[in-house]
């Protein structure tokens, strides 16, 4: 059985240039570093970023301690590098079209109520 393919929406794009195009270019960048249910918040910058996956592969791959990336925070990501340590690079994985079904794993970020 194959696993789904991802619309090209959700792929890294490879660009070295992403964080140009992020959602958050224009943020003040104190308001990717919080804490607590600030965290949230941050989150929902990176709901419709384009280059979301390029970013979360980023911090990833760097072990990225701190902030906000890609629309996890630093323990979802620890969380996600624990449970997937045969993963040697999340930027081909991300980038490539044989995902499995533990893509659909991936904690997305959440929706604000009003």
């Amino acid at each position: 059985m194959s696993a789904p393919k991802l619309p090209d929406r959700v792929r890294a794009t490879g660009d070295p240039e992403w964080a140009s195009r992020g959602a958050c270019r224009d943020v003040d960048p104190e308001t990717l570093f919080v804490v607590g249910a600030a965290q949230h918040k941050a989150k929902v910058i990176c709901l419709r970023c384009p280059v979301r996956f390029d970013c979360l592969a980023d911090a990833l791959d760097s072990r990225t301690e701190f902030g906000v990336w890609g629309g996890m925070t630093e323990r979802e990501r620890r969380t996600l590098l624990r449970r997937r340590p045969d993963i040697a690079s999340w930027r081909a994985f991300f980038a490539g079209s044989d995902q499995d079904e533990s893509l659909a794993s991936l904690p997305q970020p959440m929706r604000v109520v009003k």
